[in-house]
């Protein structure tokens, strides 16, 4: 409705109260306050609150008033919730202000933000009934402009969590086999070198000898005397059988032409009293809570010996089941298995891809620096491996880093299918529901992903897009990203957003465009003027935003725009 129009209701109003009740005066601008003044983004709304504080001998009795909070943008207006308010002889339910002393009321006020409203006016109109009669007061201004500041959060530049390969150039593998002795014996007998598992460790160990792709890191021997008898005896046994069994194992080595085998150490350990508690533990032998108790009691090895064999019923059982099999030398070969190097994964995804485990394919992607590069192998991944969800996972997230978000979410869906409990698909689903302002669905995805080292970055975006600048600082935590350094600007933490934009690696466009904010809330001239050169340099559009943002008002940018 134009000004011509509501003057026309106006008059019109006038002639219809002719003759009746004393006609509502005009309100002025200086009754009303704004909070804040110029209104301020939150999340990605617009709220305020308007205060009228109406004089004594102003309001009619029986008027009521209904204020609508316009907000004028670009030749178009938004409206806000209306609010009525009436005189003390009105029947109703409105707040009521009393026409000798006046009154406060005060008006909510919620838009949802548009970029146009930056550069806009907040005008109150109001409609009055009186009986009957209906008329139309002029508007008033009582805000000019928006800050928008809030509203540069930008979930597109959050990184979507990456599910990762579990390459390894390298993989350890031990094997081990037992030599075990007779009571009282070191001498390492001919059937016990010859046992099922003693060749077979030989074997081990002479497969990998003479293979390029393992190494032999170590070969360890730990020899043992089970606890019983003196401690003399038994140092001197477990010395023994640890002499015999590394002798027999350099004869082996030799005998089998292995040279190369890293590290040849040998230990030994006089009374083995831990692994007896293991086996005791393992056993079904009666009462055997009552051995352990006696182990926890006393720490002294002659006095647990003692207490034991006084339980002679269960001593038996121990020395017929438990203690012979302490009596050994452990030989322990520690292998190392070594993968395709790098240029070796490369070369054969080029060459013939379905050479490659999904683990070598998806490590592959991490090799290369180009999103597209990144994405094609991805693709190749996907394919040949189609029911593992990290290859559909990884290339959903290049396609949402390349802003093909449609693309990206099917991928992320497709992924969520195949592992539903898969936390980082349910993350990059959430970060396309808080693209799309779907902040419900964004909220409960990512709480599917709680753990997830990549969801602080989408939780402190997720706080700072909803208008929480205190929580997202706390989400965000130590991350240096222009939407951590923008959530300590809203908190007013100028000092830690200063520390922040320091610390982004690769400052774009809008990196600099929040620094020169800084700057301007910190009334640092120099700062706001190179920063929002740079800006500017780097992307044109943000000067026009820069000349409607009310946060350099107060500085001659003309010069830079």
């Amino acid at each position: 409705m134009n000004s011509k129009h509501l003057m026309l209701l106006a008059a019109t109003g006038a002639v219809m109260l002719t003759g009746c009740s004393k006609k509502l005066n005009q309100f002025q601008a200086d009754y009303f306050t704004v909070n804040p003044n110029p209104l301020e983004v939150v999340g990605d709304r617009v709220p305020a609150t308007v205060t009228a504080r109406v004089p004594a001998k102003f309001f009619v009795k029986n008027a009521q008033v209904t204020v609508t909070p316009y907000l004028c943008f670009n030749g178009q207006e938004v409206a806000s919730q209306p609010y009525a308010f009436q005189g003390e002889k009105v029947r109703g339910n409105a707040p009521v202000i009393n026409y000798d002393n006046g009154g406060t009321v005060t008006i909510p006020v919620m838009y949802e933000y548009q970029p146009d409203m930056m550069k806009s006016e907040l005008e109150l109109a109001f409609d009055v009934r009186q009986g009957n009669k209906q008329y139309v007061l002029p508007r008033v201004k009582v805000a000019k402009g928006v800050v928008a500041t809030a509203a540069l959060a930008d979930a597109a530049t959050v990184t979507p969590a990456l599910a990762h390969d579990k390459f390894q150039r390298i993989i350890n593998e031990k094997y081990n086999a037992d030599i075990h002795f007779l009571i009282n014996q070191a001498n390492v007998r001919d059937g016990q070198v010859k046992s099922s598992e003693m060749l077979a460790l030989n074997q081990q160990i002479k497969d990998a000898s003479g293979d390029k792709t393992r190494e032999i890191e170590e070969i360890n021997i730990s020899s043992y005397a089970s606890p019983e008898g003196s401690l003399d005896l038994n140092t001197r046994l477990a010395e023994n059988r640890e002499k015999n069994t590394s002798a027999y194992l350099k004869n082996q080595l030799k005998k089998d032409n292995v040279t190369e085998f890293g590290e040849l150490t040998a230990n030994f350990t006089p009374e083995d009293w831990e692994g007896f508690q293991k086996l005791v533990a393992a056993s079904n032998i009666q009462d055997k809570e009552l051995i352990l108790s006696v182990l926890s009691m006393y720490k002294d090895p002659e006095q647990r010996e003692r207490e034991i064999r006084n339980l002679s019923s269960i001593f038996d059982q121990l020395a017929d089941q438990i203690l012979p099999r302490l009596r050994k030398s452990r030989i322990t070969a520690s292998i190392n298995v070594i993968g395709k190097s790098d240029q070796e994964i490369l070369d054969l995804y080029s060459s013939n891809p379905s050479a490659l485990s999904a683990d070598e394919l998806l490590y592959a992607a991490t090799l290369v620096d180009d999103n597209g590069d990144k994405m094609k192998i991805y693709e190749t991944a996907a394919r040949l491996y189609p029911n593992d969800y990290r290859a559909f996972n990884d290339l959903g997230l290049t396609q949402y880093v390349a802003g093909n978000y449609d693309a990206a979410k099917g991928n992320f869906a497709k992924a969520t299918r195949l592992a539903p409990e898969a936390a980082e698909p349910q993350m990059n689903l959430g970060l396309i529901s808080l693209m799309n302002k779907d902040y419900r669905q964004a909220n409960q995805k990512f709480g599917a992903a709680a753990g997830l080292e990549e969801l602080n970055d989408a939780m402190g975006t997720y706080y700072l897009m909803t208008g929480d600048a205190n929580a997202a600082v706390k989400a965000f935590g130590n991350a240096k990203t222009n939407n951590a350094a923008l959530a300590q600007i809203l908190a007013k933490d100028y000092s830690k957003a200063k520390s922040t934009r320091a610390g982004v690696t690769a400052p774009n466009a809008m990196t600099y465009y929040i620094t020169a904010i800084l700057g301007a809330r910190t009334n640092n001239d120099t700062m706001v003027n190179n920063n929002l050169r740079q800006a500017v340099k780097l992307d044109r559009s943000l000067a026009d935003k820069a000349a409607k943002d009310l946060e350099f008002q107060n500085f001659n940018i003309s010069a830079i725009l």
